[in-house]
Order: C-alpha cells, then structure tokens, then sequence
C-alpha cells in the first residue's frame, strides 16, 4: 500500500511536470551546444548547426520524459492493480467461526485515510511545482518570446475586445434569422399550411413577436453585462500575444523571411523569401502550366466574361433561371486567387506544394456546384478501388490479411508526382465526360451532360492568379485549391488504374488509392513487380510514378509490415513529426479540446495490432498532450471515455486485446444526417474566454421566450466562430 501510494504521488508530480514545461533536473541540465567560430564558417552555416544542437537536445528532453513517463505510468498501474485485487478479494462477509466485517470496515478505513493522506500531499507538492513556474516566469520574463512554445498554426490567444466587436453584427444576424422564422410561420398560415398541426391564434403570434423583440435585448443585455463585469476584473497579468506577433512580423520583414505552415504537419516552417521565389521559379519551369500575363490584372474581363458566358447558357435555357442567379458573380464580391507555397519539410531539400487560394474566385461558385454533382457519382463508381479515410484502408487491409498473408506478401506504395498540374486541361474535362458515360447517364441535377462538360471547361481554362506582384493563368491542369479540381483528378487516375487494379486482383492480391498515393499488397516477386510498374509508366505521359517496395511500407499515417506471414500495424509518424496538438489553453471551447485525446486514442486502438505496440502508443500520445498542457485528469478521462463509447466493461490487457480491438474495428461508421433547414436554425458567436457559460444562458432564454411561440418547433443550433490563429496571424501568404 505504502509503495503504490508512493508511485502514484510521483507519476502525479511528473504528470504536472510535463504539463508546466518543468522537466526534472537530471533531464534539465542536459544541453547538446558547443561554440563555432563564426570567423572560419559563415553565418548561414553555422546558424544550421545551432540548430541541429537545439533539436538534438530538444529530442533528447522529449524522448527522456516519455520513456520516464512510462515507466512512472506502468509502476502505478501495475501496484494499483494488486491494490484493487486485494481490496476484492479481501474477506467481506463472516464465515463460521471468523468475524470478517470489523477487519474489512477497518482495512477500509485505512485505505481510505492513506488515499487522502496521498492527495494532500500530492496537492502541496503541486503547490511548490506552481510556485517555481509563476517564479521562473518572472525571472526571465523574455523566455516565450525566444523560445515560443505556444507560437503554432492553431493556437488562438484571448482577444474579448474583437469578440465584443463582432457580436454587434452577429446579434443582428441572430435577430433576422428570427424575424424570418416568423414570417414562415405567418405565410404558411395565410395559405392555410401547418407546421405544427395544431391551432395556433393570431394573437398569440403577435404575443410572441414582442416576446421575440425583448429576447432579443435581453440577449444584447446579458451579453454586454457579462462582458462588462468580467472587464471590471483584475485578472493576473498575463503574457502578451498581440505584442508578440507585431514584434515577429517585424522582425521577419527585418530578415526578409516568411514563416509558412509547413505541408502535412502541424508546425510551422521558416525560410527566406529568396529561396521561395527560386523554387517557385524551378517548378513552373518544370511544370510548363503557368503563363506569366505581367502587371496586367485580369480580373475585369474575367468577371465580365463569367457572366456573359452563363448569361449566353441561360438565354439558350441550357441552366434554369434559379441556376444563373446561383452561379453569377457581383463584382464588389469576388477577387482574383492568389498562389502560395506549402513547404514539405519532411522531404530532402524542401520542396514546394503549390496551393492557388481561391475562395472568392470569379469561378468558385461554379466549381463549387460542379463538384457537389459529379464527386457522389464519382465515390459510388469508385468505391472498390479507392479509400478516403485510414481507418477504412486497415479495416479492408485486415480482413484481406486472414485469408491471404504469407512470407512472399509485398508491400508496394506509389507517389503519382504532381497529379494536379500535370493532367491536360482538355483530358480532364473528357474524363468527366468518360465517367458520365461509363455510368450511361444523360443527365445530373436537372442538367444534361454537355453543359456539366461546357461549364468544366470554363472552370478549368479560368484559373487565373496572383503571386510576387505578378499575374499567371494556369495553362496546364487544375488549380490546387478548386473543389472540382479533386473529382477531376480522380476521374483521370481511375481510368489510367483500372487495368492496374485487374491486374493485382486477378493475382490474388489488394488494390487502393487515397487522390495520387497508390498501395499495392500482392504475392510477386519484387523484379516482376518492378517490369510490371515499367509497363504502368507507359499507360499515361502523363501519369509519373514514383514507387516503393518492400516487407512493410508506410501509407498515409498507417504503418505495415509483414511480420512471419501477420499482419503488423501501427502508428506512423514521418521524420518531420512534432508532438504537437491544439493547445489546452487555446481559445477553444472545451468540447473540442476534449475530443483530440478522445479521437487519437480511438485511432491508436484501431491502428495498433498488438498490445503492447499499444501500451507504448498510448503513453506516447499521453506525454505529447500533457506537453501541450493537457491535465492528466482529462485525458484520463477521455481514455475511459473511449472504451465506454465502444461498449467496452474491461481495461484492455494482453489477453483481451484482440478481441475488443475487433470490436472497434466493427463499430459501424456514423452516416451524414441530412438538415432539414426549416426546423433547424444555426447561430453563431466569436468563442472567447467570457463566452464560456453562454449557450447555458442563451438555451435558458429561448426557452422562456420561444416555448409557446408558434416556432416552437424550430430547435436552435448553438455554433462558435473562432478568432484568427497564429497561422492567419503570422503566416502571409501573398508574397
């Protein structure tokens, strides 16, 4: 008992350590630096190598308080399993000649006083810890701004004051959503349609019209007071943060740097300006698919061309009128897309992922329309041969496994290199045209077959944009970042694939592809393997292939192997990965912080095919979220939350593992529920650190006010609207 209670006050304290970045001494001091002389290795040089000592040691920390972790996790909870079994089979009821309850009821007590004994100290400990953090703060007060530990894409500091500005527009929004609810109710009852099915008197609905109108000021009311009381606070003073990125954007313009979410991570990167326009240089010349036009801005004659086009399409009743006001463009609306890079860190020489912004292009909306016709018809058609999620691919991969798996079994992966700007504009729009006709349809949502292709081809030879002061039109592909440029790139590869995906089908073995990453599992030799991928290079010119082969293989986040004729499975993390998730103390409303631990969990049972490749997922995930300030109470939490949700009573041992591992895999996936907007209203406020307890307050009001209303019926959907994170804050990407 003295033992267990012992381990669980240090898995505790080292718990806080990792949560308040206070790793112990012996971890602490280590420092993996040492001097260059800067007047023999130039700057840039040298300032590579510091860095190379900050990761190393960075690394070192992280991985030094994993691995104490757990061990410290492990000790507690293998004492606390004995505990509890003690506690169990501990003699309860009297048996003939022993009386039992007054040494169960003392034992009881006992454990009892030394669980609390624990906890007090536990807490006095936590105290000091608190106290050496609050200190160290104030002796080095520029530490977070030389070392940024909460500087990352997603996380939002606390700003009330743009809250408070935005609420003035959304309380307007609140009060005409409900204005038209009313006036819903008041024409279906003129033409003598009910909602209800009940009697509802017209007096009673001008009642509750002036009960909307107080509602409505006493939400504005509530609000403002809340907001006011909360300012009259003196709250501890805090670190800075708007300071914080004005001093990093002045000093990036200062060095002539960019910082830029790096591609596929969740960190940022850091490189000069120079260096991007080189590489972006290199790659349009690579890819031929841009036109430089110079200082001359399309924008004009491209809105009034958009325009003029779906005007000729509606006087020759090609699209409704309906159609036509959906798709037309105002010009104080829209603006021309701009192009910036996505670094790959992760990749040798860092090279660029090209990306065109354009939410409000002239031909976004009909890009957007498009794509929500054609990618459903698409998924159905392709469903054998594609996956669009992990979980789906190691389900499909598993159940191939039982029967299939032998020592011969081969994992092959195949990068398409740049998918999106290497299809011919012409051949894409004819792949939609194929699909359609493969499927033998004449027409989709009301529109025949040629004009979805007449109005693919305006989409794709459209793509105009900005970058570096300049103006390009995309001549070649389709731009990365345009929704229909997705379901035409994967219309393109599913008929370049389909003799592939025969062809390893017919050998027995799996086919997929996730966009322009292709997997492969099948019984060949590795050389027969390789002629055959030699003969899939000439299908398509256009279609470049970049393959790997081997016993195991990494695809996506999913890591394989062929372990003695089993399947092997589990977490892959690239070389570029960083511990990071969403800060706790973002500006987050908690739901969400409480769903990361519960999803990354989820997926660590689903991906990890042993228990013990388990155990050291879990701890591992446990560690990266008490670096980013996770208590260690909810996240326990929300573990136990998982198996509760997956109807699991048991803690998940060795000799269980694979049977409630089966278990999550069967659950079935949740289907999309169809909204129906006539009985749902969705409203949405700035989340900020005053807004915590106000969807209580605001369902209380909606009740009091809209209960007997003749839009009783309506069921309020309360959303948040976050404020600009460090990404949109610092990363600026129109160079």
């Amino acid at each position: 008992m003295k033992l267990w209670l012992t381990k669980n006050k240090n898995y505790q304290i080292l718990s806080k350590r990792v949560e308040l970045d206070m790793p112990p001494k012996i971890i602490d001091k280590v420092d993996f630096s040492f001097k260059i002389d800067e007047s023999i290795i130039i700057q840039y040089e040298a300032q590579a190598m510091y860095n190379q000592m900050r990761q190393i040691t960075k690394d070192f920390r992280t991985q030094a308080m994993t691995l104490c972790g757990q061990s410290a996790a492990r000790e507690n909870k293998i004492l606390w399993n004995e505990i509890k079994g003690i506690i169990e089979r501990f003699p309860q009821e009297n048996d003939d000649g022993f009386d039992a309850e007054p040494g169960y009821a003392a034992f009881k007590l006992y454990y009892e006083l030394r669980e609390k004994r624990m906890k007090l100290e536990v807490e006095q400990s936590l105290y000091f810890l608190f106290e050496q953090r609050v200190e160290g703060e104030i002796n080095n007060p520029e530490e977070e701004i030389i070392a940024p530990t909460l500087i990352r894409p997603k996380f939002i500091f606390n700003d009330p004051k743009t809250a408070a500005r935005r609420r003035i527009i959304e309380l307007a929004i609140l009060k005409c959503k409900i204005e038209k609810c009313f006036l819903h109710v008041l024409l279906q009852m003129l033409h003598n349609v009910s909602i209800t099915n009940k009697n509802i008197k017209k007096d009673k609905l001008f009642g509750t019209k002036i009960n909307q109108n107080n509602s409505i000021i006493e939400l504005i009311n509530s609000q403002a007071t809340q907001s006011q009381i909360i300012n009259r606070v003196k709250v501890k003073k805090k670190k800075n943060y708007g300071r914080l990125v004005k001093r990093l954007k002045h000093k990036f313009k200062l060095a002539n740097v960019t910082l830029q979410k790096s591609d596929k991570s969740k960190v940022f990167h850091l490189g000069k300006i120079e260096d991007y326009r080189k590489k972006s240089k290199e790659y349009m010349e690579k890819t031929q698919a841009y036109k430089c036009l110079g200082k001359e801005d399309p924008l004009p004659e491209l809105i009034q061309r958009t325009n003029k086009y779906l005007l000729d399409l509606r006087l020759a009743k090609w699209i409704t009128q309906k159609q036509y006001e959906l798709l037309s463009i105002k010009p104080n609306e829209v603006e021309l897309s701009h192009l910036y890079y996505l670094p790959k860190a992760h990749k040798p020489g860092t090279p660029l992922r090209p990306i065109i912004s354009g939410l409000k292009h002239p031909t976004i909306k009909i890009s957007k329309f498009l794509d929500d016709l054609l990618r459903p018809i698409f998924d159905g058609m392709a469903k054998e041969t594609t996956v669009n999620s992990r979980f789906e691919l190691v389900k499909k991969l598993q159940q191939w496994s039982i029967l299939n798996m032998s020592e011969n079994i081969i994992f092959c992966t195949i990068d398409v290199i740049d998918l999106y700007t290497m299809i011919p504009q012409v051949e894409g729009v004819l792949s939609l045209k194929k699909m359609l006709d493969y499927l033998k349809l004449k027409k989709v949502g009301g529109l025949k077959i040629e004009t979805i292709i007449r109005l693919s081809r305006f989409v794709m030879q459209n793509n105009y944009f900005s970058y570096d002061g300049q103006f390009y039109h995309q001549i070649r592909g389709g731009a990365m970042g345009s929704p229909l440029t997705l379901t035409m790139a994967n219309c393109y590869m599913f008929f370049f694939e389909r003799r592939i995906a025969k062809q390893i089908k017919n050998s027995g073995g799996l086919y997929f592809r996730y966009i322009d990453d292709l997997f492969i599992v099948v019984n060949w030799p590795v050389r027969h393997l390789l002629k055959q991928i030699d003969k899939w290079k000439n299908f398509d010119e256009n279609i470049k292939l970049n393959p790997y082969i081997g016993s195991f293989a990494t695809f996506l986040d999913l890591y394989m192997e062929n372990r003695d004729c089993v399947l092997f499975t589990t977490v892959y993390q690239k070389p570029s990965y960083e511990p990071y998730y969403l800060p706790f103390n973002s500006i987050h409303p908690l739901h969400m912080e409480k769903n990361i631990p519960f999803t990354m969990l989820l997926r660590v049972i689903r991906y990890c095919s042993t228990f013990q490749t388990y155990l050291n997922e879990r701890e591992k995930l446990r560690m990266a979220l008490l670096l980013n300030k996770y208590p260690n109470k909810l996240i326990e939490e929300q573990f136990n939350n998982v198996l509760l949700k997956c109807n699991i009573d048991q803690p998940l041992k060795n000799f269980n593992y694979d049977k409630y591992r089966q278990k999550v895999m069967d659950l079935p996936m949740k289907e999309k529920v169809m909204i129906d907007y006539d009985a749902i209203i969705f409203i949405h406020f700035t989340y900020c650190s005053t807004m915590k307890s106000f969807p209580v307050k605001f369902h209380l009001l909606w009740n009091k006010y809209f209960k007997e209303s003749p839009i009783n019926e309506v069921r309020p959907i309360l959303g948040t609207r976050n404020m600009k994170n460090m990404q949109r804050r610092l990363a600026f990407n129109m160079l």
